[in-house]
């Protein structure tokens, strides 16, 4: 009869199993946290990666938009010019040659319309030193005070932003007459 020998007891091949499995389950923990921090730096650097796309986008844009607003804003005296023509057309003028110059400015318009020039409300409106430019008062009694009450040139803005204030005179209260007026 042969005996097997057997060199460890059977209660410690289940003290050296449990260890085991425990020493695994610490392994299984570690790789599941670093899981856990590579997916989150993952979706940390994708959002960082989206926002960078959406500002760079923006940003594009507003050069485009700065680009147009510059180049508009080079072009308004020329509409100034073409308007003060039909402003101040001299008599005996071929009417389909006003005509034709009249449709060329709203053609002008209309391009520039496009890119997003807008003009900018002036007369009857309350003074805003964001849109006007004020050169001179006006007494009146017939408009509330700080109204404008003319417009010498057209002021214009692309979108949100001005490119060229109103000039405007602004109405005022009529001065009182003093003590040494009437003497």
């Amino acid at each position: 009869m042969t005996t097997r020998k057997h060199p460890h007891e059977r209660g410690e091949g289940d003290a050296l199993k449990q260890a085991s499995v425990t020493l695994m389950e610490g392994k299984i923990a570690e790789l599941e946290s670093a899981l856990a921090e590579a997916k989150d730096r993952h979706l940390r650097l994708a959002a960082d990666f989206d926002n960078y796309k959406k500002r760079m986008r923006q940003e594009q844009l507003e050069t485009i938009q700065h680009a147009s607003a510059e180049l508009i804003h080079r072009l308004l005296p020329v509409l100034d010019d073409l308007q003060n023509v039909l402003d101040h057309k001299p008599a005996g003028v071929d009417e389909s040659w006003i005509k034709g110059l009249e449709l060329s400015v709203r053609k002008l318009e209309e391009a520039l319309g496009t890119h997003g020039l807008q003009p900018i409300e002036a007369v009857g409106e309350r003074f805003d030193p964001k849109l006007h430019e004020a050169v001179g008062h006006e007494e009146s009694t017939e408009h509330p005070e700080d109204t404008v009450v003319s417009e010498l040139r057209r002021g214009y803005r692309v979108r949100d932003r001005v490119v060229r204030p109103a000039l405007v005179k602004v109405s005022r209260r009529p001065s009182q007459p003093t003590e040494d007026d009437e003497s």
